[in-house]
């Protein structure tokens, strides 16, 4: 199961005298990606190198080192770590002694591992969207037995008799969702998918 991160995360060390911050953050776009990169790219930094993963979607930058020894790496890591909707970028600021390409893939891919690992996740929930209509007596309940299952409302119409509801549940808490509503509703409220 894929995850995400709840929050920002940092990790710093040195490597032969060159110093590497490790930046992770999740994500919901690629113009979230490109502003999270852009709001902490460090312009006096050597290098700020990057990479992102947002399902299908990914890109990474070597920004100026040799090809494919610090982007891939931050990407690879980023796989490694089973996650997903999120952007890492490294800064570097050279210390004067050269790492070579192994080196600087292992300095690079190691410092965003490192960073993933301690960084609080969350697991991403693939939901599926239904609907039901309730009483509006019901509703506060209806929500709280949605959220106990890690569901979401993702629109709420009120009619004349009650609410309609459109739902995002994950596919194996549908029908411990529809027997708590069956019981809470003495029958009436159904899932549609």
């Amino acid at each position: 199961m894929p995850f995400t991160l709840s929050g920002f995360c940092e990790y710093r060390e040195e490597i032969r005298k060159s110093r590497f911050i490790a930046l992770a953050g999740p994500i919901t776009s690629a113009a979230d990606a490109q502003a999270f990169i852009e709001q902490h790219s460090d312009l006096n930094a050597s290098h700020n190198c990057w990479a992102w993963k947002l399902g299908d979607q990914y890109r990474s930058n070597d920004d100026g080192e040799p090809g494919g020894t610090a982007g891939r790496p931050i990407l690879a890591a980023i796989e490694a770590q089973d996650c997903d909707q999120v952007a890492v970028l490294v800064i570097r600021w050279y210390g004067g002694i050269q790492l070579g390409t192994g080196g600087l893939a292992r300095a690079y891919g190691g410092g965003a591992n490192k960073c993933l690992q301690v960084a609080p996740k969350i697991e991403l929930i693939s939901r599926v969207p239904v609907s039901c209509a309730c009483a509006f007596g019901e509703l506060a309940l209806v929500k709280l037995r949605l959220a106990e299952l890690g569901g979401l409302v993702v629109e709420e119409t009120f009619t004349a008799n009650g609410v309609e509801l459109q739902l995002a549940i994950g596919e194996g808490q549908i029908e411990t969702l529809q027997m708590q509503l069956a019981d809470l509703s003495r029958g009436r409220i159904l899932l549609q998918r």
